[in-house]
């Protein structure tokens, strides 16, 4: 193959994507490697370094290794927020919700750990915030801008919402950042925020996941770290039409190496989370 042949083909939509997250993706040499290079380990130098259980959107095609994790929201006056756990324990935010134990080392991989929005302490509101350049053409004509609070309101029409890619009806996603207002794009925790009545239906079944769902999801709101376990690029749930050619219309995919992610199941796993720098 000549050395200067794109060796993505064009029909993954990486070239549009690539934007924005080369530097996370250098960040991130350590993800994935070093979590195998490290396998059993349980600690881990720095804070909340080690074998973490999280709660995630399943990884169901593609080279990533596992699902990413959720972040736990509720609504404030009608603006959306993430729940930020309450108690630090050895460097770590640790909460009690829905049955499990949600812990800020969730976020420590991908050069996340790095970013000081995942650091416990920090001073952050936790609003969720709409993305500077999202894939939606919604979110780009909608009265926000990147920055702002994103609302309920904005999502009224998620149970017909569609753009063309997959099955209209399903959910309506905005792209979002979280704690991480006022810092450098370089430091900016992505977010996927879905509002969607399979959501609303899951958070009212009778299981260990319907407990957790009930806890930490309202109004058909679910949202996930948007940092693809493989590589740490920036996957989206129906951004790129793309997503069609991969089995990925109607679920969240990642257009770099074609992983796929489904937010309608939520799986429990456990993975090495990389160490947080102490001060």
């Amino acid at each position: 193959m000549p050395l200067d042949e794109d060796k993505y083909p064009v029909e993954s939509g990486r070239r549009r994507f690539v934007k924005g997250v080369v530097g996370s993706a250098a960040l991130s040499g350590l993800g994935t490697g070093a979590a195998a290079a490290i396998g059993s380990t349980t600690t881990a130098p720095g804070a909340g370094g080690g074998v973490t259980q999280y709660l995630g959107i399943e990884n169901t095609d593609g080279p990533a290794p596992r699902g990413m994790p959720l972040v736990p929201l509720t609504i404030e006056n009608g603006e959306l927020k993430g729940i930020w756990p309450d108690t630090v324990e050895d460097g770590v935010g640790v909460m009690d919700i829905g049955g499990q134990t949600y812990r800020t080392s969730w976020f420590q991989y991908c050069g996340v750990q790095t970013y000081p929005g995942v650091e416990p302490n920090n001073d952050q509101d936790n609003f969720f915030r709409a993305a500077s350049d999202p894939p939606y053409e919604w979110q780009a004509d909608a009265p926000v801008e990147g920055g702002d609070k994103l609302t309920v309101d904005l999502f009224d029409d998620y149970e017909t919402w569609g753009n063309g890619i997959g099955r209209s009806g399903i959910g309506k996603p905005a792209q979002a950042t979280w704690r991480s207002d006022g810092l450098s794009p370089q430091e900016t925790i992505p977010v996927q925020i879905l509002r969607s009545t399979r959501i609303e239906e899951m958070a009212g079944n009778d299981d260990a996941i319907g407990q957790w769902l009930d806890a930490t999801t309202e109004q058909g709101f679910i949202a996930w770290l948007g940092k693809c376990t493989h590589f740490c690029c920036v996957p989206s749930f129906k951004g790129t039409e793309q997503s069609a050619k991969f089995g990925g219309e109607d679920r969240v995919y990642c257009p770099c190496h074609q992983s796929v992610y489904d937010p309608f199941s939520i799986i429990q796993k456990a993975f090495v989370a990389l160490p947080r720098p102490e001060e």
